[in-house]
């Protein structure tokens, strides 16, 4: 069974930065990916980054791309999300996932974290 455990969240002012991580223990699959997701108050969950852990894809919301930036520790324990340059329209909880293959596609993440709230004020 897989666990992950989002952390990071706060709030902080427009043009700030935090970075969330993501701790992900139990099993692991060799061309998985770690998604990050967010979602906004009446506002369906919507993708924001993904990194495969043992290859090179990664991928980013058009919203976020050159802002945000998506790694992993040597450990290969932790992902993180530093996010630079916030806006307020970034404010929402933010949910680490994991899936069995490279993807993006919310519907194919099979483990989820319980979430971490980034506000954004103007």
């Amino acid at each position: 069974q897989v666990q992950l455990v989002e952390s990071g969240g706060g709030l902080v002012q427009a043009g700030g930065s935090l970075r969330l991580s993501c701790s992900a223990s139990g099993r692991t699959f060799s061309n998985e990916a770690m998604g990050w997701f967010r979602q906004a108050p009446g506002k369906e969950r919507e993708f924001v980054a993904a990194k495969q852990w043992s290859g090179g894809f990664i991928q980013y919301a058009d919203s976020v791309k050159g802002r945000f930036t998506i790694s992993r520790d040597s450990a290969k324990t932790t992902v993180y999300l530093q996010m630079n340059t916030l806006k307020p329209e970034d404010t929402a909880v933010y949910y680490c996932a994991q899936a069995r293959y490279w993807t993006i596609s919310r519907a194919e993440y099979d483990y989820w974290g319980q979430g971490t709230q980034v506000t954004v004020s103007s």
